[in-house]
């Protein structure tokens, strides 16, 4: 058996006296769709922010992609994709001088860059947007170039920070069929969102709740351990447990 792609043990971030992140424990393992859900201010963001080697940990110990997140971030950042809640691309530049761009700043040779504009443009259906600028497009289309561009270098893990946030229903399961996908490749995709809906597309889902996991597990077991209906549901019960105002937790 392989190695997890992620592990985190005991993962503590605070700022000052408020900790946000509390005793964090998880693994991940290669190809695995995971969902990190909670609602807006639960912690996620801080605790991706760490694993990704972006946010130094106050305690704990994490690896990601075999390498520790603390001691050797550059390494981490090597080995995965990013694609956070604003989308780092740029409306004043094409599809293509994006992708470029951040083809270079992986370190992808020009050859290796123009291969894989060729293989994203087919599986995502932008050829014929690789010319338009940005600006012109809309959000939908600019989720597909954001997410090309986390997956161009071929990470071994992707991390994900609410990438469907403010899009329609039709697009989010679009973008969730792009997640599939890339799974099916050996990739971990590693997904926050606060759409309750979604933990449904993943193999298995935590629930952060004050800067705590509550839960984890597949969606089917967690929504068997609470006799719900839907992940909603169990959302709604652990959120009447909160003892935190969302609005202080990063």
């Amino acid at each position: 058996m392989s190695s997890p792609s992620i592990q985190a043990h005991n993962l503590v971030k605070t700022f000052g006296n408020f900790t946000a992140v509390k005793n964090l424990n998880l693994e991940v393992q290669p190809g695995e769709i995971f969902g990190f859900l909670g609602a807006n201010g639960a912690g996620k963001t801080t605790a991706m922010r760490m694993l990704c080697g972006l946010l130094k940990p106050s305690s704990g110990h994490a690896t990601v992609a075999g390498f520790n997140v603390s001691t050797q971030t550059e390494h981490v950042k090597k080995n995965i994709g990013y694609m956070s809640q604003k989308f780092s691309i740029y409306d004043d530049l094409t599809l293509k001088e994006n992708i470029q761009l951040f083809s270079t700043i992986y370190g992808l040779t020009s050859a290796q860059t123009q291969e894989r504009m060729k293989q994203l443009a087919i599986q995502f259906e932008l050829e014929d947007k690789l010319k338009n600028l940005v600006s012109t497009l809309p959000l939908g289309w600019k989720q597909k170039l954001a997410f090309s561009i986390a997956v161009i270098h071929q990470p071994r893990i992707v991390f994900l920070d609410e990438p469907t946030s403010g899009v329609d229903p039709m697009t989010r399961r679009q973008f969730w069929e792009m997640i599939a996908d890339t799974a099916s490749t050996g990739t971990t995709v590693f997904v926050t969102t606060h759409y309750m809906d979604e933990a449904e597309y993943c193999d298995r889902v935590s629930i952060m709740v004050d800067g705590q996991i509550q839960v984890l597990d597949t969606p089917q077991k967690i929504r068997e351990q609470f006799s719900a209906q839907t992940m909603d549901d169990v959302f709604s019960l652990l959120a009447r447990q909160k003892k935190t105002n969302p609005k202080q937790i990063l």
